[in-house]
Parts: structure tokens; C-alpha cells; sequence
């Protein structure tokens, strides 16, 4: 198992893409927050992000999409990984990185 790092899980949390914009979640600035507790014993980690709306379908994906990018991470995903999602702040398309926001026209 890796010992997983702020670092480490930013780059891991870049892999994963917005299924209908194609961007991954970091760059566009869904992800507020991570947090590592007990790094070189028990390690949970914390996931604060948030979604582009309140009503956005695909909700459901993202923390299933998270678990699995950073399994081996930690001993059990299912009880080692907190996905906590947030409307505050909302987002605006003003979060996303700036060469997305240009490549998205925004």
C-alpha cells in the first residue's frame, strides 16, 4: 500500500473526468478540499468537493469514481474513504482553471 499524500491524492483526483464535459474534476474546481488523518497507521481520507449544480445527474458517479481511484490508499475504501459534498460556496465557472475555462469558452 502507498502512503498516500495530499500531493499524491490531487494527482490521483486529476484522472478522473467529468462524464459530460470530459474535464477532470480538480481542474474544474469541484474538488474544495483534502484532508489525510493517521498518514503512517490507519490513514482515512477526507474528500470535500462540490458539483457544477445542485441538480446535476450525475451525482451518483463521482464518489464511486473517487473510492475507486484511491483504493490503494487505504485499507477498506468503503470505511476509510469520506466523500462529503457541498454547496458552500457554490460553484461558478470562475473555480475551474484557467486554460479549461478558455479550451470550454467560459
Amino acid at each position: 500500500m502507498l502512503t498516500p499524500t495530499q500531493e499524491l491524492v490531487f494527482v490521483r483526483l486529476k484522472t478522473l473526468l467529468d462524464p459530460e464535459l470530459g474535464v477532470n474534476l480538480v481542474d474544474l474546481g469541484l474538488i474544495y478540499d483534502v484532508e489525510i488523518e493517521n498518514p503512517a497507521s490507519m490513514t482515512r481520507i477526507y474528500v470535500k468537493m462540490t458539483l457544477t449544480s445542485p441538480g446535476c445527474p450525475l451525482a451518483s458517479v463521482f464518489e464511486p469514481m473517487i473510492r475507486d481511484a484511491l483504493h490503494d490508499l487505504v485499507i477498506d475504501a468503503d470505511e476509510d474513504i469520506t466523500v462529503e459534498l457541498t454547496f458552500d460556496p457554490p460553484w461558478t465557472p470562475d473555480m475551474m482553471d484557467e486554460g479549461v475555462r478558455l479550451e470550454l469558452g467560459l
